[in-house]
């Protein structure tokens, strides 16, 4: 539901209301959480995971604008949950105005860029652990493969 809070629209949502999607046009919006929290969620590897929880004085949908590109996550209200819209221009003319939301906002970024490639450094590491695994199986089978041909064989030259 859309309504005004003072002079800035805003968006109220329910617990479980999906905000956006991955992959949505985010039509030149930002939001500020003005009540509540929201959920940002990724399909990663055909998995749903959490990334993180925002709550009030957080922004979402940010990264959108500053890209130019479709939503690079999904928010989902965790809660009841009520969003101030900021349109890509206010957004703009705020963090060029605001040194300190620059800065806050570079954390930021800085911050999920750490965290996206700890979890690429993880997901390396569960692959090559796999791999690890799966060779070891490989070898295993193999040498079993070979005790059942001696076996055999010599099983075979005993009745010959």
């Amino acid at each position: 539901m859309s309504r005004q809070i003072g002079e800035v629209p805003s968006r109220t949502f329910n617990a479980g209301d999906v905000i956006f999607k991955e992959g949505d046009d985010a039509k030149s919006e930002a939001f500020l959480i003005h009540e509540g929290k929201v959920e940002v969620r990724k399909r990663i590897r055909g998995e749903d995971r959490l990334l993180r929880v925002l709550g009030k004085a957080d922004l979402l949908g940010e990264l959108a604008l500053f890209r130019n590109a479709p939503r690079s996550a999904t928010a989902i209200a965790a809660e009841p949950v009520t969003l101030l819209l900021i349109h890509a221009n206010r957004l703009n003319a705020m963090v060029r105005s605001n040194h300190a939301l620059a800065m806050a906002l570079i954390k930021d970024l800085s911050e999920r860029m750490l965290a996206a490639e700890e979890r690429a450094r993880d997901a390396e590491k569960q692959t090559q652990e796999a791999e690890d695994r799966a060779q070891e199986a490989a070898e295993r089978a193999r040498d079993a493969e070979k005790r059942a041909r001696d076996a055999e064989g010599g099983a075979g030259g005993k009745s010959a």
